[in-house]
């Protein structure tokens, strides 16, 4: 994948992310600005940070549990966002960061 086509796929994807945001109904409110998806969660303010590293082709995600790494990845005929170490998915790890520190239950389905 090209630097282009890698953009357009986190494009979309902060999209999806800040949408699954806005039809939950969670008090988290979010800034998309220079590449980085800044979540914010009102009740402490604290936030949960995606950055996009198109230099390794990966999504990082900080949150208050750690930081990771994300990498596309294709298994069993789809592409999905794994954790480079665990394989977790972008979705279920962001889901419990937004849960751990808003207490807000949010399903991000990309």
């Amino acid at each position: 994948m090209n630097e282009a086509e890698y953009n357009q796929i986190v494009d979309d994807l902060m999209f999806s992310i800040e949408e699954s945001i806005d039809d939950s109904g969670a008090d988290i409110d979010y800034e998309n600005s220079a590449g980085m998806l800044t979540i914010t969660c009102e009740d402490n303010g604290s936030q949960i940070i995606l950055s996009r590293q198109p230099a390794m082709a990966e999504i990082w995600l900080a949150a208050r549990s750690g930081g990771f790494h994300f990498k596309l990845l294709s298994q069993a005929g789809s592409n999905r966002w794994r954790n480079t170490v665990s394989g977790e998915l972008l979705s279920a790890m962001l889901g419990d960061a937004c849960l751990a520190q808003s207490g807000e239950a949010i399903n991000f389905e990309f």
